[in-house]
């Protein structure tokens, strides 16, 4: 009986266990914001229980294009991309500001997760930045969370200038800073907690 009760208990802690799809703006090897994603899947590793930050490549997703659905499917990319989303209890964003905005890379890609059925919808958000700004690319995305029905965590905000010192990234793109990991540490823990919220699993 015990081992029965032990076997559930086991299996009520995995099914815990939140799901994070991490998405990066930029294709750069050694992107700061790249860096902040690997840190951040560093970090649900190793220091915040019950969370599970996966990368999410969307390099390979064609631009948007509608001729490419046929008879009610996507391409395999897309279709691929759109049920790891959909898996996923939550989505951790790395925006770098293009032009007030976010990158054509992650436009694309949140395009073609609202096709129907929007795999977005739901879900709770958060975004973060490094560069020299980002603010208003992350308040664009925000704007367009509200159309796809993401929830973005309001608190803590993360902007991180990578240009003044102290040293916040290495030579590969890795995040070095011990305050910025911190940083970075709060936001994953209030996208744990609102996820939590949106599940009905916290009072």
């Amino acid at each position: 009986m015990h081992s029965i009760i032990g076997g559930r208990s086991a299996m009520s802690e995995e099914k815990a266990v939140i799901k994070v799809a991490a998405l990066c703006g930029s294709l750069r090897k050694a992107s700061f914001n790249r860096g902040l994603l690997r840190a951040a899947i560093e970090l649900s590793q190793e220091q915040i229980t019950g969370l599970h930050v996966e990368f999410i490549d969307t390099s390979s997703l064609p631009m948007l294009n509608t001729d490419l659905e046929q008879n009610g499917r996507f391409p395999p990319e897309v279709e691929e991309f759109r049920q790891k989303i959909l898996e996923a209890d939550c989505c951790f964003f790395a925006s770098p500001d293009y032009n007030y905005s976010v990158t054509p890379l992650l436009k694309n890609a949140l395009d073609w997760g609202s096709r129907p059925p929007n795999v977005w919808a739901g879900k709770a958000a958060a975004v973060v930045t490094a560069g020299g700004g980002g603010g208003r690319a992350q308040y664009h995305l925000r704007q367009i969370g509200v159309f796809l029905d993401l929830h973005f965590i309001n608190k803590p905000e993360f902007y991180l200038n990578a240009f003044q010192p102290p040293v916040k990234f290495n030579d590969d793109g890795d995040l070095i800073d011990s305050s910025a990991r911190e940083r970075l540490k709060d936001v994953l823990l209030s996208l744990q907690d609102l996820t939590l919220r949106l599940q009905g699993n916290k009072s």
